[in-house]
């Protein structure tokens, strides 16, 4: 950040009053610019026991398959991000069910949810950042072409949690979380 979107003169890299880290605080009229991580949203739709998938038409990783994500708007909850995301690019309507995974991705400023979905019906289609979509089996799943760790990560525990019966009866779903290294390839 270079300039206060309140007045446009230059920010400063500061420690606040009452704070304990640096901030851009503009010089002119005082304003304190937060920056803080942004939320990835996404869900984990399931018809039959097909998850759906994606094809990235969009860097960063365009060409390899994600499960439907992405950044959460202001004013929608994180669940109702993730129902948009769905619909956007995957072209899927969706139940929303409960938080499965928060993954923390410090290094790319970012906070991965993803949401349990039961799939309305088998109808979907790729959206504008998607050049695929398709129903996967867990013997099916492209692993080596995974876009990211985190869906990685999350599929891993949906198919684990899935063989133990725990999607099968009213046991409420533990939540999965853990932070992601920026060492972690696909």
């Amino acid at each position: 950040m270079k300039y206060c979107s309140d007045c446009a003169a230059p920010l400063s890299l500061k420690v606040p009053t009452d704070d304990t880290r640096l901030r851009h605080v503009c010089d002119s009229c005082g304003s304190i610019h937060y920056q803080n991580p942004r939320n990835v949203v996404g869900s984990i739709s399931v018809y039959g026991d097909k998850v759906l998938l994606c094809k990235r038409a969009i860097e960063p990783r365009l060409g390899y398959w994600t499960l439907p994500a992405g950044f959460m708007e202001l004013g929608e909850s994180t669940s109702a991000g993730a129902a948009r995301e769905t619909m956007e690019e995957a072209g899927a309507v969706v139940e929303m069910g409960p938080l499965f995974s928060l993954l923390n991705v410090p290094h790319a400023e970012q906070v991965h949810l993803f949401y349990l979905a039961q799939m309305i019906n088998p109808d979907f289609c790729a959206g504008e950042e998607s050049l695929e979509v398709a129903l996967f089996s867990e013997n099916e799943i492209p692993w080596d072409q995974l876009a990211f760790p985190t869906v990685k990560q999350t599929l891993i525990w949906f198919f684990e949690d899935r063989a133990k019966g725990l999607f099968n009866d009213s046991s409420p779903i533990a939540l999965r979380t853990r932070d992601i290294d920026p060492s972690e390839r696909i």
